[in-house]
């Protein structure tokens, strides 16, 4: 996918995730386009809540290539118009002015210091998507740790998520701060500023 098109599904994550309906038509669009395999249709529809839902979705969509944000646009056209005109018009104005500039974004200093609460994990642990992976690694899981949260929570990628993310706390106790987590997506190569979601 595109890197403006995933930069701007991150950004609209949330609000997507309160629009779109995607037990409607739209996952049903996706995989006749064969962007969606069975089994992503199937993880997608295990989810509890529709915003849950959406929110896996949105973790697919990204790593499905370059047909896949076209796609959704489409799949958004019959029932969710103001929503595709809005990703078209955010694509416009990026494209416009330039990507915008996340460098003025920052955790404020004294909370870099601080154990994150199991609430900010939580919310962490749903806005990550599929480079999740990395970035536990990078906190100093083992793959056999990763194993047994995936095996833990076999039909909810967020409790897998979670669940690596405290045992990491867990396992280091006050040096599982907030400046670590940081450092570690970084490294992942995830842009820090998913923070600022968890924070605001």
């Amino acid at each position: 996918m595109d890197p403006a098109h995933r930069e701007l599904l991150r950004k609209q994550r949330q609000h997507l995730s309160r629009q779109v309906l995607v037990s409607d038509a739209v996952v049903q669009f996706l995989y006749q386009e064969d962007i969606l395999t069975a089994s992503h249709v199937e993880e997608i529809e295990s989810e509890a809540t529709n915003q849950r839902k959406t929110l896996r979705l949105l973790d697919v969509l990204p790593t499905r290539g370059p047909r896949a944000f076209p796609a959704f646009l489409a799949a958004l056209e019959a029932d969710f118009p103001w929503l595709r005109t809005g990703l078209l018009e955010q694509l416009e104005a990026h494209r416009e002015t330039g990507p915008t500039s996340e460098d003025d974004w920052h955790i404020p200093a004294a909370l870099l210091g601080r154990v994150p609460s199991d609430r900010e994990l939580s919310r962490l642990a749903s806005l990550l998507g599929p480079e999740s992976e990395s970035l536990l690694l990078q906190l100093g899981l083992s793959v056999g740790a990763l194993f047994r949260c995936r095996a833990d929570h076999p039909h909810s990628t967020h409790g897998q998520v979670l669940a690596g993310l405290v045992t990491w706390r867990q396992s280091v106790g006050k040096a599982a701060t907030v400046g670590r987590l940081l450092d570690s997506l970084q490294a992942a190569e995830i842009h820090p500023s998913v923070l600022g979601e968890v924070f605001q």
